[in-house]
């Protein structure tokens, strides 16, 4: 299949992250959202993502333009019928979804590889909302998407050898990043494993065992990481990983996906992490730590 031309449904982290990625690699982008306000936020959000880029000499002004002419902002889904893939990127909740889904099935062509970016749902669920399970694949990009070159590709049960074979060119031929498979199950490989790791360092801050700084510089320090637990915790949204940590200690029933008691109280106090500029750490209104 040749790709050209790629939706991307839902404007919020992800879909910025996704939609500007795939406009620097020469993809031309239909971006979705529910209305006009909430797509010229999203739109707004990726122009302010690239003048940090310009900022730093990452990018050209030119370069600039150029990104920014192949997002095309949409309303309507039947504008996808022309997409040669669709990935969906809205929030993490399996209703939603299924819905987009009955939608997309209605206006994109058979042959059309529906994607989703869900980090912890069954696809085979999703897939059910359709009439061609067998094209309906997982695509779960990590943030930040331009940064980070893997992409867990997940199989349901019904999805076909092709769409998985076609899915996985894109992502390694046309994104240029690795591309994983992945089998169904509950957090996948990247979410169950990371999300523990967080846990566990929100464990040791309610302990006392460390302060949130000290833990956060043993494992970024000693172990290489870009950021550590706590502070990803932050960038991921504190609600997003409470989310995912009680889906999979639904799934599981093991304790060890218990979510902490300081990750409950700071999701009920509003305190989510980068969104709202202030989680274990406080942020600016561009992200940096203060």
């Amino acid at each position: 299949m040749h790709f050209k031309r790629i939706g991307v449904i839902g404007g919020g982290t992800m879909g910025q992250g996704i939609a500007e990625m795939l406009a620097a690699k020469g993809l031309d982008v239909l971006l979705v959202e529910k209305t006009p306000e909430r797509l010229d936020y999203s739109y707004s959000m990726i122009e302010t993502s690239l003048d940090k880029q310009l900022e730093k000499w990452g990018i050209t002004q030119a370069e600039k333009k150029l990104i920014l002419s192949r997002i095309q902002k949409v309303t309507h889904f039947a504008e996808l019928s022309s997409c040669d893939m669709v990935i969906e990127t809205i929030i993490e909740d399996l209703d939603a979804k299924k819905k987009v889904f009955e939608k997309l099935d209605e206006v994109c062509p058979s042959h059309i590889i529906l994607a989703s970016n869900t980090s912890t749902l069954s696809l085979t669920e999703l897939a059910s909302s359709t009439k061609y399970p067998e094209r309906v694949i997982g695509m779960h990009f990590i943030h930040p998407v331009s940064k980070v070159d893997l992409v867990e590709i997940i199989r349901g049960l019904k999805t076909s050898d092709h769409t998985f074979t076609e899915t996985k060119h894109f992502v390694e031929e046309i994104t240029h990043k690795k591309g994983i498979m992945v089998y169904e199950s509950p957090g996948f490989v990247t979410t169950r494993m990371i999300t523990l790791l967080i846990n566990e360092a929100m464990h040791l801050l309610q302990e006392g065992v460390a302060s949130a700084e000290d833990i956060d510089d043993a494992m970024r320090i000693g172990y290489n990481f870009q950021h550590g637990p706590l502070e990803m915790a932050d960038r991921f949204g504190l609600d997003s990983i409470l989310a995912a940590l009680e889906r999979m200690f639904r799934e599981y029933g093991e304790l060890k996906y218990r979510p902490s008691i300081v990750l409950k109280k700071m999701v009920r106090a509003g305190q989510l992490g980068v969104k709202t500029g202030e989680g274990f750490f406080k942020y600016d209104k561009d992200g940096d730590r203060i």
